[in-house]
């Protein structure tokens, strides 16, 4: 089972700790006055010197060949140990810093405005300010690109409707919201700079003090062990001493790290003491070195690269030298396991550009039928209401199609922002054509709106209301007008006509009890005319059941649904001339005067000329009946009349020369009425 992973980790310059490692092999001539300028020239002569006398010439060969191979393998690392030394920088100066390696990166391209504004409020809150740097940048970098986009839009609309682009403002609750989180966010960074340049300062200052006290420490008359205690006491002061500028972290390092060096020299005279802290720091270096190997097996490689910082920091600043017999062995090793770590690190990395260039794929595509969506033909609003849906849809999923190459990231954002802002012109340029046509539509609906209104208290019904209802027809045919006006105009328009109708029903409310109150009289009379006793004289008769037949028709219209008592009127007027012995003819006279004098008294005169209407054509049916079987006649020339056919056809054309004869009698009745 793999130990646990370290977090929080520093970096530092690896070409530094080879310098370590071949300081410790410097011989012990090297003098107190050697500063760090030295270094370079003590490295260079270190090996040599551990060589006998009989192999140097050997040896000399070997170390150009090893040299080589050594300069081409730091060629190799020297992108990874830049970035290491910049990093380390970075931590030594606040140790907060170091948090910024456990934080969650997010992926803030595919975020809206608002996720964008809430991630912000939250790194702020749980995080501290100086760890949430980048993760700050890159929101403020996608928050700011989104809303510009927005922005855009925005003022395309704007314009389009008409508005001057000097007079363009837009805000959104989400930007309120986002700049203050940015602005707290921006307060918290100066405070704390601002108390951490202070501690810097004094820090340093500490540190330099502690540089000069170890210089101090050779070639001090006192016993060694006394010094040695003191030394050791340095380092653990030098360990606990906080953070300093960035800028000065690897000078003062090297310096201290130099002077150690010497007071180990200097410790030759007691070799107990060096030999046991050798030895102690051999077993914690194999410790660290065994640990890079198992992390060089470790699969979360972004994990293990971090922790494998924290043991470079170990090695560096927390340890000491080691014998010389194993010094290159161990680095060796180390050297080893880091390369590994690296190199996984380097894979990782590739695999995750095969992905970006897949995302890159991706968002090429979607753009791609954002222009076919756009290229498009549609003359109506719902088809561009549909288009605005998939448009939407292809936005998300650009936005969620994730990172693409840094070198291709602006020009693919700008080929995105194209593809929509020309979509968005066509649907500009269609609304704004469509909003003449509404406005056009508006003017007529207000039109019919004063017909309505000019209309609605008339009394003339039977000519206003075949009026109000074909406007009411027309305005279902005029398409829409602006949304600001739509419900304005509709509720003047029905209370209009609602005015109209309301006032027609009221009529008719009140028409109707008369009706029922006519219904009850006709039913009265009905029965008293089952009683009736006519005089015996024929004509005085006829004139006592025309009077009545008059009564009848003066009680009025009776209820629809009660029309059956007309039939029943008609019935019993029948009955009472079959008593008089009146002719068919002129009791249907008698009872066509009835129906005439309905008509006439009705308030529309077109009843009457529907009924001359009427009769005329079925004089002319008649006429025309008769004539047809008057030439039917001349089929039958050399047949008796006594022949059956022969007899019906002269029944019938008896028949309806009687009807017309009925027929001109009721059309004369009509003309005496005009």
């Amino acid at each position: 089972m793999s130990k646990p992973l370290l977090t929080n980790l520093n970096i530092f310059k690896m070409s530094d700790i080879k310098k370590s490692n071949e300081v410790e092999g410097t011989t012990e001539q090297n003098s107190e006055d050697q500063n760090l300028n030295n270094n370079q020239e003590v490295e260079a002569t270190s090996a040599v010197e551990a060589e006998t006398p009989e192999t140097s010439t050997q040896t000399d060969q070997t170390i150009t060949e090893d040299q080589t191979e050594n300069a081409e393998t730091d060629a190799d690392h020297d992108e990874v140990l830049n970035e290491i030394e910049e990093s380390n920088a970075e931590d030594a100066e606040d140790e907060g810093n170091k948090d910024r390696h456990t934080i969650e990166v997010k992926a803030y391209d595919t975020m809206s405005l608002e996720a964008l504004a809430i991630e912000l409020e939250k790194l702020i809150k749980n995080e501290k300010v100086q760890a949430i740097k980048s993760h700050v940048e890159n929101i403020n970098s996608e928050f700011k690109t989104k809303f510009q986009a927005l922005i855009e839009e925005k003022k395309e609309d704007f314009i389009n409707n008409g508005g001057n682009e000097i007079d363009f403002y837009y805000s959104s609750p989400v930007q309120k919201r986002y700049k203050e989180a940015y602005n707290t966010y921006r307060k918290k960074v100066h405070e704390h700079y601002q108390s951490l340049e202070k501690n810097l300062k004094q820090n340093l200052q500490d540190k330099l003090e502690i540089i000069e006290e170890l210089k101090g420490l050779i070639n001090v008359e006192e016993n060694i062990n006394t010094t040695y205690k003191h030394f050791k006491e340095l380092q653990e002061r030098w360990r606990n001493t906080g953070p300093i500028p960035r800028d000065k972290y690897n000078n003062a390092w090297n310096s201290y790290h130099h002077h150690v060096e010497r007071f180990y020299d200097f410790l030759h005279i007691n070799r107990d003491l060096r030999d046991l802290d050798f030895k102690h720091n051999l077993e914690k270096k194999l410790l660290i070195i065994e640990r890079a190997e198992e992390l060089a097996k470790d699969d979360d490689i972004m994990r293990a690269f971090r922790e494998l910082q924290e043991l470079h920091k170990m090695w560096k600043e927390e340890l000491g030298p080691v014998a010389r017999e194993h010094r290159e062995e161990i680095w060796e090793r180390f050297k080893v396991a880091t390369k590994t770590i690296n190199d996984k690190r380097q894979l990782y990395y590739k695999e995750i550009d095969k992905v970006y260039e897949k995302n890159l794929e991706n968002k090429l595509e979607i753009i791609s039928k954002i222009k076919e969506v756009s290229e498009q033909e549609s003359k109506s609003h719902g088809g561009w209401q549909k288009k605005i849906k998939e448009i939407e849809v292809l936005r998300e999923a650009f936005f969620n199609a994730g990172k693409v190459p840094i070198k291709v990231n602006e020009e693919t954002w700008a080929k995105f922002k194209d593809a929509v802002r020309t979509f968005n012109r066509k649907k500009n340029s269609f609304y704004k054509d469509l909003k003449k046509e509404q406005y056009n539509n508006l003017q007529l609906k207000l039109d019919l709106i004063k017909i309505a209104e000019d209309n609605k208290e008339s009394e003339d019904f039977e000519t206003v209301t075949p009026l109000m209802k074909k406007i009411q027809s027309d305005w279902k045919k005029i398409g829409h007008v602006p949304r600001k006006d739509s419900d304005k105009i509709w509720k003047r328009f029905k209370a209009a006509c609602n005015y109209y109708f309301d006032r027609i029903h009221a009529k008719r409310n009140a028409a109707s009890q008369e009706q029922v109150d006519a219904y009850n009289k006709k039913n009265e009379l009905l029965k008293g005319l089952s009683d009736l006793k006519l005089p015996k004289d024929k004509e005085k008769g006829v004139e006592t059941i025309k009077e009545q037949i008059k009564e009848w028709q003066s009680l009025g219209r009776v209820p629809n649904d009660k029309r059956y008592i007309e039939g029943k009127f008609q019935k019993t007027i029948d009955s009472l001339l079959s008593s008089l012995k009146v002719d068919k003819k002129e009791a249907e006279l008698i009872k066509y005067e009835n129906k005439l004098d309905s008509l006439n008294d009705s308030e529309n005169s077109k009843h009457l000329d529907n009924e001359r209407i009427y009769i005329r054509k079925k004089i002319d049916e008649v006429k025309g009946q008769i004539n047809q079987l008057e030439n039917n006649l001349q089929f039958f020339t050399n047949v008796d009349d006594d022949n059956p056919l022969v007899k019906e056809v002269h029944t019938n054309i008896k028949k309806h020369k009687d009807d017309l004869v009925l027929l001109k009698a009721k059309l004369r009745k009509i003309k005496d009425l005009y």
